[in-house]
């Protein structure tokens, strides 16, 4: 069997023993060079693995959110084995889907402020993953759906069409399915432009989402208010650079507390117009806390403040930090963007 000749340390060839397994060292080396990708990137099928970032390594981030993805389902299924979803089933794990998907909504509509108010650039990695999650339970949801209907496509046409809060959360639906399917790589290089005028539809379909989530709460708002109420806090952030003002700590702090006012008086409106309670003993209600002090008191206007204060903290602390502050960074050429939310 022919040796191989491996240049040493650049100065003349010297002659390599055969490998045990009877091939040769430079034959070694040509099977490794085909199975690795073009670049030194991941090859095809680690493309598809969750828990890898675009460089083929492990992320722990991107692991963390895949599995925060998956967990709504496992809890879902842990309570349906259990016999934990009460005498309908089927009707308490539709809530329970739809639930998730609205709270992975307003999570993936997080990471853009949060990667720039936190300079925390990984994190924009995690958006798209989560982005199709919400796609994901959103159809759950609806199959649920229509099991509970037994399939019976007229009856869920016709409650569609005829029921004003499963018209919208249908609509929102579509979106987001709409969404999902343009949020691939060769999409966005194919619809250019016009894929960020696309997706920028997320906030209208998000819109829909809370109203379709109200709605269907019937007495107990007190989680769709609490989303509405960050759904609020993003948009502030998102206008906050969108007319470029600078991102200081008394800024966001008074973003902190709009948010938690415009919550307040959401949560008042919404009371007053669905069951007739006097507005003034709703809007009340958030300054139980400064008599009773428990727990009990707390209002989803205080968590979004507490969210935005939070944020605010965090931006402080990373513009504070010690050692020079990271440069924007240009993105790669040869990467292809993100979907924007």
């Amino acid at each position: 069997m022919r040796e191989t000749m491996i240049p040493h340390d650049g100065k003349r060839p010297v002659t390599a023993p055969p490998s045990p397994q009877g091939t040769t060292v430079r034959g070694d080396a040509r099977r490794m060079a085909t199975r690795a990708a073009p670049g030194g990137g991941p090859t095809a099928w680690q493309g598809w693995l969750p828990w890898l970032d675009r460089q083929g390594r492990f992320s722990g981030l991107r692991a963390a959110a895949f599995a925060l993805t998956l967990l709504p389902a496992a809890l879902v299924l842990y309570a349906a084995w259990m016999g934990e979803l009460g005498s309908k089933p089927w009707t308490e794990a539709i809530h329970r889907t739809g639930t998730w998907a609205v709270r992975l909504l307003i999570l993936s509509l997080a990471i853009s402020p949060l990667r720039r108010l936190l300079d925390w650039g990984k994190l924009i990695g995690v958006r798209r993953m989560l982005g199709l999650s919400v796609m994901a339970y959103a159809l759950g949801h609806l199959g649920l759906y229509c099991i509970d209907m037994a399939f019976d496509w007229g009856l869920i046409v016709s409650e569609i069409v005829k029921r004003f809060y499963l018209t919208i959360g249908f609509v929102a639906l579509l979106g987001l399915c709409a969404l999902g399917a343009t949020s691939t790589d060769g999409m966005i290089r194919r619809l250019g432009k016009n894929w960020q005028r696309l997706h920028n539809l997320v906030y209208p379909i998000t819109a829909l989402a809370l109203l379709h989530f109200a709605l269907q709460s019937k007495i107990d708002v007190t989680e769709a208010v609490l989303m509405s109420g960050l759904f609020v806090l993003l948009l502030f952030y998102r206008g906050l650079y969108r007319w470029k003002r600078p991102a200081s700590l008394p800024v966001l702090a008074g973003l902190a507390l709009f948010a938690g006012l415009a919550t307040a008086l959401l949560e008042t409106g919404w009371n007053a117009l669905t069951s007739g309670v006097l507005p003034w003993l709703v809007f009340q209600a958030n300054a139980d806390i400064l008599t009773y002090w428990d727990y009990a008191s707390i209002r989803p206007a205080h968590w979004v403040a507490l969210a935005g204060l939070a944020v605010a903290a965090g931006h402080a602390w990373r513009r504070r930090k010690p050692g020079e502050r990271r440069l924007p960074r240009q993105p790669a050429r040869d990467q292809a963007p993100q979907p924007s939310s």
